[in-house]
């Protein structure tokens, strides 16, 4: 047997790749879970609470472009260059953020740092799908959750202590310097994944009008959530739904909102998979702070015990994906994230202890563990060669999608409720309930999960 000295994800000649890759991980782990924790004190500082969710949305929003464009830039130009851009784009967005005088601007800011920010997930799957065989590959996604741990342990706990002590724009301003470490530690490697060089027939890349389309559809969607009269609503739900419908079907597997069996499930599942958890996961410190009166450091808290059960829940399933048929890990993953949303209700609506929130989303983040690598799995293992970028691009875009109608969800059931009276806890558990739905959904589509000999044909617009 081979030892993972001589030929493993360490081995000499993959040891640069493999550090650099868990270093980008560890950037994004540390961006979202201290801009995560200090958002409630951001919230009353620039009295925003009715843009709550769209400080993540617009994040969220333009990264679907990010994405889109970072998955075809890398097969058409190789990792290197786009995971560039998206650094410099990420550290601009950091810097508006640090400064923003109202909450309008501050959702600006969240846009660039998106935008850039997108890059980073697209780039990593191109890289593991390339650099990586198939047989190591889950091994490099359950490292890549490992990666998270030390932005989980000291992240939000970090971020509590630099609000309290300085202000919650000096988080902004920490994360900065992380930016640039990364981007002299991880490109190097990404150097050596040439471009890749495509036939005639080859598949054109993914459109940035297409990507640009549903992230505005999306965006029109979201603000007819939180329009105050009935037309508007209806309206603009109406319109952003067409719009962004109509450009996601080119931009994802034929056949995914059909959920057929193959990559086409997968993606739709991803998507169903990120809108339940962190529909919830986003007003986790809302709740603690607003609702039940908990301090900063235990909002930051049940954040961590989330990620780091997430990381566990990986490294479990990692063991047993090659043994047990993935569409029932991923069914089990849906399960235990019901679970955990109902024990979030439970907390968020009754006076039990607040740390039943760290438990709900330990529990959580056990069933995300479960249930997300063994979806990208299905997808890089049906990618044709040299379309990886491409076949990234459309998971990463259900993954940020889902995220973002979740969490513009509920950030609208929340602005609702502060304007009709009601109780602080009813938006989020109504929002809750939508959450379970997902994933009710979730665990009959995990059935269709196949790994394909080929890559699903993405459409070109």
């Amino acid at each position: 047997m081979v030892s993972e000295s001589r030929d493993g994800v360490l081995a000499p000649h993959r040891r640069a790749t493999t550090i650099g890759l868990l270093l980008v991980i560890t950037l994004v782990g540390f961006e979202a879970l201290a801009i995560a924790t200090v958002m409630p004190k951001v919230s009353r500082d620039l009295n925003g609470i009715s843009l709550y969710g769209w400080v993540f949305s617009a994040f969220l929003l333009a990264q679907l472009v990010g994405i889109v464009v970072a998955g075809s830039s890398a097969d058409r130009y190789g990792p290197e260059r786009p995971f560039l851009i998206g650094l410099v784009l990420l550290a601009l967005g950091l810097i508006i953020g640090a400064l923003a005088p109202s909450m309008e601007v501050l959702v600006g800011a969240r846009a660039i740092q998106g935008l850039g920010a997108g890059v980073i997930p697209a780039v990593a799957y191109v890289v593991i799908g390339r650099a990586y065989p198939t047989q190591m590959q889950p091994r490099m996604f359950a490292m890549l959750s490992t990666a998270w741990v030390v932005p989980s342990l000291m992240g939000p706990a970090i971020a509590a202590v630099v609000a309290s002590a300085f202000g919650w724009r000096w988080v902004f301003a920490g994360i900065i310097p992380i930016v640039a470490i990364a981007a002299l530690l991880a490109a190097p490697p990404m150097r050596k994944l040439p471009p890749t060089v495509r036939s005639p027939d080859a598949e054109p890349p993914a459109s940035l009008a297409g990507a640009i389309q549903v992230a505005l559809g999306s965006g029109l969607f979201l603000a007819g959530l939180l329009a105050h009269n009935l037309f508007a609503l209806l309206a603009l739900c109406a319109i952003g739904g067409a719009i962004a419908l109509n450009a996601l079907r080119k931009l994802v597997p034929t056949g995914t909102l059909r959920a057929r069996p193959g990559i086409p499930a997968a993606v739709l599942s991803r998507g169903l998979l990120t809108f339940a958890f962190f529909g919830v996961d986003a007003f986790i410190t809302l709740a603690v702070e607003e609702v039940r009166g908990g301090s900063v450091a235990m909002g930051g808290f049940a954040l961590t015990v989330g990620a780091l059960c997430w990381t566990t829940g990986s490294w479990i399933q990692s063991h047993y994906v090659q043994r047990l048929h993935p569409p029932l890990l991923v069914r089990a993953g849906f399960a235990i994230i019901g679970v955990a949303i109902l024990l979030f209700c439970i907390a968020v609506s009754t006076s039990v202890s607040v740390f039943m929130f760290a438990v709900a989303w330990g529990v959580g983040g056990f069933g995300m563990g479960f249930a997300y690598a063994p979806i990208s799995l299905v997808v890089l293992g049906g990618a044709e060669k040299g379309s990886e970028g491409r076949s990234s691009s459309a998971l990463q875009l259900a993954d940020v999608l889902g995220c973002a109608i979740g969490i513009g969800i509920g950030g609208a059931l929340v602005a609702f409720g502060e304007r009709s009276g009601w109780s602080p806890s009813s938006g989020l558990v109504i929002n809750a309930c939508i959450d379970l739905l997902a994933v009710f959904a979730g665990v009959l589509i995990a059935s269709r999960l196949r790994v394909q000999p080929l890559g699903a044909q993405i459409k070109a617009p």
